[in-house]
C-alpha cells in the first residue's frame, strides 16, 4: 500500500475509534470529524497537503490523467476500509480545489424497529409488485431504510432483485435472492437507462436509488404497471409532497392521467426525518446517565395506499389524505403529528423541537397529552 493510501486509512481508522459519522478532508486544512451531530476540526491529526488530496481523488476515481471529478464538479463513489467498514465518498470541488467527504455507513443491516420505524413495514417486502417511496430531505436515513427492506426481502424471498444506485452503498451478497447491484458511471450511465434495461433482465423487485427527473419517474410507473416491485426515493418533507413531487414534474396536461396512473400502482410513502433528541427525558434505561448529546431519532409518517387513499390521488384531492391517514391507523398510517407525540412524550424532544418540525403543533401536544392519559388509566 502506498504512503498516502496508509495516510488516509489512518484517518478512516481515526473516524472509526472516535465513532464519527463523517470525515472531511481538505487541502491545507485539519481533518473534520462529526461526532454525534457535532462538526470539529481534530488538531490532533496533521494538516492535509494539496499532493494527498490529489492522489486519493485519483485512486478513489480511478482517473490516472485529466480531471479528476466529473464536468459537474463533483464525484460519487463508495469504498471499505482495511477494517471492513463501508464509507459513501463525495469529491467536488471548491475555488479549484479537491475537498472531499466521507460518511460513515453502518456495517449492518440494522431492523426496522432499531430505525425507528415499525416492523409492521416489512409486509411491503412481501408485494408482488408496485410502487414504494421513501421521502425525506439529505441525511435523513433514506438509504438505511432501503437497505434494511432490501435485507429482508433478500433473507425471505427467492427473486431477482436488481439496485441501480449513486454509489453502491450496502452491499447485498446474494441469499435468498439474486441480488444484483448497479452503479452509475460505472455500469450505466443513468438511472433511466439502467431502469430500462432492467425490464429485460427478468427482475422481480428492482431498486431506483432516486427519481430526479420525468423519464424516470414515468419509468418507474411503468416498471411497476408491469409486474415489478419498485423502490425509490424522493427528496421531499411530508408523504404527499412526495407524490406532488413527483406528479410536478410533468407537464400540466399530463398530470391528471400520471396521478390515475399513481393511484393504482402506489403501494406506500414513509417520510421520515432524523432530529436531534434534545428532549428532557435523555436517559437511559439501563443505566442512570444521560444519553450523549447529538443523539438523533427517527420521526416518521406513513401512508398506505388503500383505496380510499387510492382515489383521493386520482381526483387530485390531496389536502384530505391526512384525514385518510388519522383514519387509517388500523392499517400501519401513521401522521407526522401522531410520531412527534410518540417521541415528545417519551421525553425524546424537546416542545421546540415540536414546534418547528409540526405542521400543527398544538395538536402534537394535546395527542401526546390524551396519550399520556390513556397510559396512566392502563397502568
Amino acid at each position: 500500500m502506498s504512503e498516502p493510501a496508509l495516510q488516509l486509512e489512518t484517518l478512516l481508522d481515526h473516524c472509526l475509534d472516535l465513532g464519527a459519522s463523517d470525515l472531511h478532508l481538505a487541502s491545507a486544512s485539519h481533518p473534520y470529524f462529526r461526532v454525534q451531530g457535532v462538526l470539529k476540526s481534530d488538531e490532533t491529526c496533521p494538516r492535509v497537503s494539496n499532493s494527498q488530496m490529489e492522489h486519493w481523488a485519483r485512486e478513489l476515481t480511478g482517473q490516472t490523467s485529466g480531471p479528476v471529478v466529473r464536468d459537474n464538479g463533483s464525484y460519487d463513489g463508495a469504498l471499505t476500509s482495511k477494517r471492513g467498514v463501508r464509507f459513501r465518498i463525495n469529491i467536488y470541488k471548491v475555488r479549484g480545489q479537491i475537498h472531499l467527504a466521507l460518511r460513515r455507513l453502518d456495517d449492518r443491516f440494522r431492523p426496522l424497529s432499531e430505525l425507528g420505524l415499525p416492523e409492521s413495514l416489512n409486509q411491503l417486502c412481501l408485494q408482488p409488485y408496485g410502487l414504494v417511496v421513501i421521502a425525506g430531505p439529505t441525511g435523513s436515513g433514506k438509504t438505511t431504510t432501503l437497505a434494511t427492506l432490501l435485507d429482508h426481502i433478500n433473507q425471505t424471498r427467492r427473486c431477482h432483485l436488481i439496485t441501480i444506485e449513486d454509489p453502491v452503498e450496502y452491499v447485498h451478497q446474494s441469499n435468498f435472492a439474486l441480488v444484483n447491484q448497479r452503479q452509475l458511471g460505472l455500469d450505466t450511465p443513468s438511472f433511466n437507462d439502467a431502469l430500462v434495461a432492467a425490464m429485460r433482465q427478468d427482475p422481480d423487485v428492482i431498486l431506483v436509488g432516486e427519481i430526479r427527473d420525468l423519464t424516470t419517474i414515468r419509468t418507474a410507473i411503468t416498471a411497476a404497471e408491469t409486474g415489478h416491485l419498485v423502490f425509490t426515493t424522493v427528496h421531499a418533507g411530508d408523504c404527499v409532497g412526495a407524490i406532488e413531487r413527483m406528479v410536478s414534474v410533468f407537464p400540466a396536461g399530463e398530470q391528471d392521467g400520471i396521478r390515475r396512473q399513481l393511484a393504482l400502482v402506489l403501494r406506500a410513502v414513509v417520510a421520515q426525518h432524523l432530529v436531534v433528541a434534545d428532549g428532557s427525558g435523555r436517559k437511559t434505561r439501563s443505566q442512570n446517565e444521560e444519553e450523549p448529546k447529538g443523539r438523533r431519532v427517527m420521526a416518521a409518517e406513513i401512508l398506505i395506499a388503500n383505496q380510499a387513499v387510492a382515489n383521493l390521488i386520482a381526483t387530485g384531492k390531496s389536502n384530505l389524505i391526512y384525514s385518510a391517514m388519522e383514519s387509517g391507523t388500523q392499517q400501519g398510517m401513521q401522521t407526522m403529528e401522531h410520531s412527534l407525540a410518540t417521541l415528545y412524550l417519551r421525553g425524546d424532544i424537546s416542545e421546540q423541537t415540536v414546534n418547528a418540525l409540526a405542521r400543527k403543533p398544538a395538536q402534537v401536544f394535546e395527542r401526546a397529552s390524551r396519550m399520556r392519559t390513556r397510559a396512566t388509566e392502563t397502568a
